[in-house]
């Protein structure tokens, strides 16, 4: 299989961390490919009408993407523990954690947009104060709801969101000392330190 890939994306990298903490990141040809709103990049949208990485190039398949499908289709590759629970509650705080760690990261997208990628003059300070708003919220909400129970999905979005968030000197969450312990103990996985961010945003 052969992924698109970004080294500077929280949903590529979240995908990638995945494969290696599930076993099968040596079944992934990883090739980088630099996408933007304002570049396109005709070889992703040639298999992704949205023109974004991460995109799972299957032998036996179309394409596969976003990172939410693209963890749930490597997850019926191997034999072992899922980290997608397959029922019960389990699954649906995973899941759930996965929805607001991606929302956490798209929000840091859109305040980056606000404050440094989009020209100056065209800069709407209100929009970006209500970005900077639910990213405060949303590092309250999990310094309450954060765990260290068995590893699912939802702690792969939120490390590589948070690990994102830190890269691109957004607001920090380091205010938090429940989440901060969960982070830096999270961030020294093998699978983190086999995929770390670098580079910059072409547009």
């Amino acid at each position: 299989m052969i992924l698109y890939y970004q080294t500077h994306s929280p949903f590529a990298r979240k995908a990638l961390v995945f494969a290696h903490e599930i076993g099968i990141a040596d079944r992934l040809e990883v090739i980088h490919h630099e996408t933007s709103p304002t570049l396109r990049n005709a070889r992703v949208y040639a298999e992704n009408p949205l023109g974004k990485v991460p995109v799972l190039m299957r032998t036996d398949g179309a394409p596969i993407f976003d990172s939410d499908v693209i963890c749930a289709y490597l997850d019926t590759l191997h034999d072992g523990r899922k980290l997608i629970p397959e029922e019960g509650e389990a699954r649906w705080q995973a899941l759930r954690l996965q929805a607001v760690a991606q929302g956490l990261a798209q929000t840091g997208i859109g305040l980056r947009w606000e404050t440094e990628r989009r020209p100056e003059p065209l800069r709407y300070e209100a929009l970006a104060e209500g970005f900077t708003d639910k990213i405060e919220a949303t590092y309250d909400w999990l310094e309450g709801e954060i765990d260290d129970g068995g590893l699912h999905v939802g702690h792969v979005a939120l490390a590589t969101a948070l690990s994102w968030m830190a890269f691109r000197d957004l607001p920090s969450f380091r205010g938090r000392s429940r989440l901060t312990q969960w982070f830096d103990a999270f961030e020294k996985r093998p699978s983190m330190l086999a995929t770390p961010l670098s580079g910059e945003t072409h547009d």
